[in-house]
């Protein structure tokens, strides 16, 4: 094996190890999204398609309750949609140390960014070293949470006729707690201590609002307070002016 075959391996291996912690928390949603989708009208093909090409959690989750309350099929995309678009700032955030990829590269990555995916990557490609294959890194994580979403969700598929009331298990609690671990390591600075704060408190005064609505408003709320912040730390004092 040359040595550029080599430290891509390397790159792949490590995104895979540094993903695994976060594999746990998926557990909970891709047997419930299983047991769900068994019980909502749609045939069993139908649920794995939506698995595979989807590939959201939390969007799966909606459709699948709107489907089973026989919800249009426009606001069903249109929810999802909003529900997504926080992946706009993943991607914006990712797209320096990506845009030199050919899309081949770059429309699979896109594809397969997650959350998790998105917390271990970020960290990579903001270490300063001048590695040539961060990329994949990137797509070490994105397999390894593709194919453990896959299993868990096929799994609640098979099981899901025989899980009693999945959603009154609480085993909805390991999805913020996994999102709780994954913040944390980027709260180094005040702006960002506020963005995260006020992102929470208005997730939590705005959960009401029907079509996921609230969380798109929360993440608003979290870049304006965490902006506001920052300009004020840079603006001198008003004697100093």
């Amino acid at each position: 094996m040359n040595q550029p075959e080599h430290l891509r391996r390397q790159e792949l291996l490590a995104g895979v190890r540094d993903t695994l912690p976060l594999l746990l928390g998926a557990l909970p949603f891709g047997m419930i999204y299983g047991a769900l989708a068994a019980t909502s009208g749609l045939s069993f093909a139908a649920a794995v398609a939506m698995s595979a090409l989807v590939f959201a959690g939390s969007s799966q989750f909606i459709a699948i309750g709107l489907i089973a309350a026989q919800t249009p099929v426009a606001i069903i995309v249109l929810t999802t949609l909003i529900v997504n678009l926080r992946h706009m700032l993943y991607s914006a955030t990712l797209l320096p140390h990506l845009r030199h990829l050919p899309q081949r590269w770059r429309v699979p990555l896109a594809f397969w960014l997650t959350d998790e995916t998105f917390a271990v990557t970020v960290h990579r490609f903001q270490k300063d070293d001048a590695s040539p294959d961060k990329h994949w890194y990137q797509l070490g994580s994105s397999i390894a949470m593709y194919v453990n979403w896959q299993f868990w969700c096929f799994l609640g598929l098979l099981l899901g006729q025989r899980i009693p009331d999945a959603q009154s298990w609480g085993l909805d609690v390991a999805m913020p707690v996994t999102f709780i671990g994954m913040i944390i390591p980027f709260v180094k600075t005040m702006p960002i201590a506020v963005c995260v704060l006020v992102a929470g408190a208005a997730s939590l005064l705005t959960l009401a609002i029907p079509y996921k609505l609230g969380i798109v408003l929360s993440a608003l709320a979290g870049i304006v307070a965490g902006l506001s912040a920052q300009r004020l730390r840079a603006s001198p004092p008003a004697g100093e002016r």
